[in-house]
């Protein structure tokens, strides 16, 4: 088999190229009410709570960390989690009750009215996902969904929904972690923790 290393170099570039500018171009808004549901929560004295699966609970808990720890420079810790990170948890959920409680269970305990739930799914179909959208919509906490494709199974569950348009997994998780990391810049700055550009 020939491959041209070359050529699928500068196509996924390209392909990169293209859905970052559509998504520059469709979730600005979108972006700007995450920002503002999250600084709102935070003030408040409630927490960001992140939760997806395989490359999604990476992004997850990655973003969490940048939050926790620092994204740019020193500063006081911002209250996120990942719901993926507790191996006994994750496995007892998982045996006892089932794979797609995985999230719902954890939310059960660990959130209050008022916190942020970040549900994210490149395909938006995960069911975990959905029942842990649908488990802190119930229990009053504001729900956001992080998706592509059509982004339809979250709709109905995400009170903020940001559809990366891309069928293409790898161009929708490279784009969830690019908003998640601008989340975070966002975040230090209007929480006044870190001067502004």
């Amino acid at each position: 088999m020939i491959f041209d290393l070359t050529a699928f170099y500068n196509t996924e570039f390209a392909e990169h190229a293209t859905v970052t500018e559509a998504t520059r171009q469709v979730l600005r808004a979108p972006f700007v009410a995450l920002v503002d549901t999250c600084q709102e929560a935070l003030v408040a004295g409630n927490k960001l709570l992140f939760f997806g699966n395989g490359g999604s609970a990476a992004d997850a808990q990655h973003i969490a960390t940048e939050l926790t720890v620092r994204y740019k420079t020193d500063r006081p810790a911002i209250a996120a989690i990942a719901l993926t990170t507790d191996t006994s948890a994750l496995t007892a959920i998982g045996n006892d009750y089932g794979f797609d409680h995985l999230f719902s269970r954890q939310i059960e305990a660990l959130s209050r009215p008022g916190d942020v739930a970040i549900g994210i799914s490149t395909s938006g179909q995960s069911p975990n996902v959905l029942q842990g959208l649908e488990t802190a919509r119930s229990m009053r906490l504001k729900t956001v969904g992080l998706t592509g494709r059509d982004g339809s199974a979250m709709s109905a569950l995400a009170d903020l929904l940001l559809v990366v348009p891309s069928q293409t997994t790898a161009r929708i998780q490279e784009m969830h972690i690019l908003l998640g990391q601008m989340l975070c810049g966002a975040l230090e700055i209007r929480l006044g923790l870190v001067s502004g550009p």
